[in-house]
């Protein structure tokens, strides 16, 4: 990692622990950073805060103390997670304190170039995807953000020779300021975490800091398909590098005649790929495209896409079962990622759906419950769910307490050749503390059955 100085005897508070905080923590203390660190959870219950205590950093927990802010900090490092609009956040704006997120931290620090991926949905998969293809191509990259560990761990043993992909939110791309990737990817963007950034405009601009340092010799990849995202792009600096499921894009990613192609290149035959789904052709021209960028061979393409059956928790494959076939989108918490899957199956699906009530109405996925034979709920918003369902025509419809429930019903309604699908449509917090427990559990269940 690169030496700075910058740090030294500089008075910075952490505001908010998690992974990030107590990365951002230990290395602005090695940085010779005096640092004050300040969590909602009581110190007695907070593992993390106890730890930093024993390196010799001052831990403030139980509450964000207003008075804080008065005690000379020049600089906040901020959990993503914590609102602007949170009394002590909005008393150092006024106050006139910088405040930004880890991922800023862990770019002033890193030796290595980044490429950025974000998106209301697909980031993930995309990351993921960029990362094995330019590992398989014999790059050196290395996985950072919502994957695994923290950039601000992962920069630290970076050199000059790696690649750091990054999966970045729109909640982290609020708190940088010279943060710059080589290649920046925008999957898409949709309406989403609008309880957050108060409007869908807000939530575009914060995608668009992505690219607000970009310069002419970096890269931007990007969804020709969404008037929003070209209008992004037309306001960077960087390389345009489109990529579209629907037309012919010269200097991009796009699908001809059953063809993954890049710019006149052929890739390899759609039909060929392993990952289901129209709206996961949007991640793997995404990927293409940045990896053609690098250098990464047709064949080192070809052999991760005729492998690569997704990533955890989203449209992942479980297992099957006496003809039928278990799938896992537990990450599917909002109602387009649920569209988006029951799209990517023409067989007869037994639908599993539900769980925390933000007040939506679902009428949306009507359409795309064409080929639900049966839908099973459960949640906040199972009788929601349930009312959809008798919308859209669906017969058999159950109700149960939870997912580990879900499972054996879905199984006894179904038939060889159906898939077993968990899409819930909502978050995890009315039942499971996290998307990915409510996915491990539907795992499990799936391997129960006999």
């Amino acid at each position: 990692m690169k030496t700075i100085k910058k740090y030294e005897n500089k008075k910075v508070l952490v505001l908010g622990l998690a992974k990030s905080g107590v990365s951002a923590a230990s290395l602005l203390h090695k940085l010779g950073a005096f640092v004050t660190v300040n969590d909602y959870k009581p110190l007695s219950e907070n593992p993390e805060a106890q730890n930093l205590l024993d390196e010799g950093i001052k831990v403030i927990c139980g509450g964000h103390p207003l008075e804080l802010i008065d005690e000379g900090f020049e600089l906040i490092v901020k959990n993503p997670g914590i609102p602007y609009d949170n009394p002590l956040v909005e008393r150092a704006l006024k106050k006139g304190i910088p405040i930004i997120t880890e991922v800023e931290l862990a770019y002033e620090i890193c030796e290595a170039e980044f490429i950025g991926i974000t998106g209301t949905n697909g980031k993930t998969t995309t990351t993921t995807l960029i990362f094995e293809m330019l590992k398989e191509g014999g790059k050196a990259p290395l996985i950072a953000g919502n994957i695994g560990k923290v950039a601000s761990e992962v920069v630290q043993q970076a050199t000059k020779a790696n690649d750091i992909v990054i999966e970045l939110s729109s909640f982290q791309l609020m708190g940088i300021d010279k943060f710059c990737p080589k290649i920046a990817v925008l999957t898409n963007i949709y309406d989403a975490h609008l309880d957050y950034h108060g409007t869908k405009q807000e939530y575009v601009n914060a995608k668009a800091q992505l690219i607000k340092n970009q310069t002419k010799t970096d890269y931007f990849v990007y969804n020709a398909d969404q008037d929003e995202v070209v209008a992004i792009a037309n306001s960077g600096k960087g390389m345009h590098v489109p990529f579209s499921t629907t037309r012919k894009v010269s200097i991009g990613a796009y699908i001809e005649n059953g063809w993954l192609m890049f710019q006149t290149e052929r890739i390899m035959p759609v039909k060929e790929i392993r990952l289901p789904g129209q709206h996961n052709l949007e991640n793997i021209l995404a990927a293409v495209a940045v990896v053609k960028l690098k250098g990464v061979s047709n064949d080192a393409i070809y052999r991760v896409l005729t492998t690569f059956s997704g990533v955890k928790h989203r449209t992942q494959f479980v297992k099957e079962l006496n003809g039928r076939a278990f799938y896992n989108d537990s990450k599917a918490t909002n109602i387009l990622a649920t569209q988006s899957a029951l799209k990517a199956f023409d067989q007869p699906v037994i639908l599993l759906a539900g769980g925390l009530d933000r007040g939506n109405n679902f009428d949306e996925l009507v359409p795309a419950m064409k080929n639900v034979k049966a839908l099973i709920t459960f949640g906040q918003t199972a009788q929601k769910i349930a009312d959809v369902g008798n919308k859209a025509g669906i017969e058999t419809i159950r109700r149960v307490d939870n997912v580990e429930e879900a499972v054996p019903v879905a199984y006894e309604l179904s038939s060889p050749g159906d898939v077993i699908l968990l899409s819930p449509a909502c978050a995890s917090w009315d039942q499971y503390k996290t998307f990915e427990v409510r996915g491990d559990i539907f795992i499990e269940a799936v391997h129960k059955l006999k």
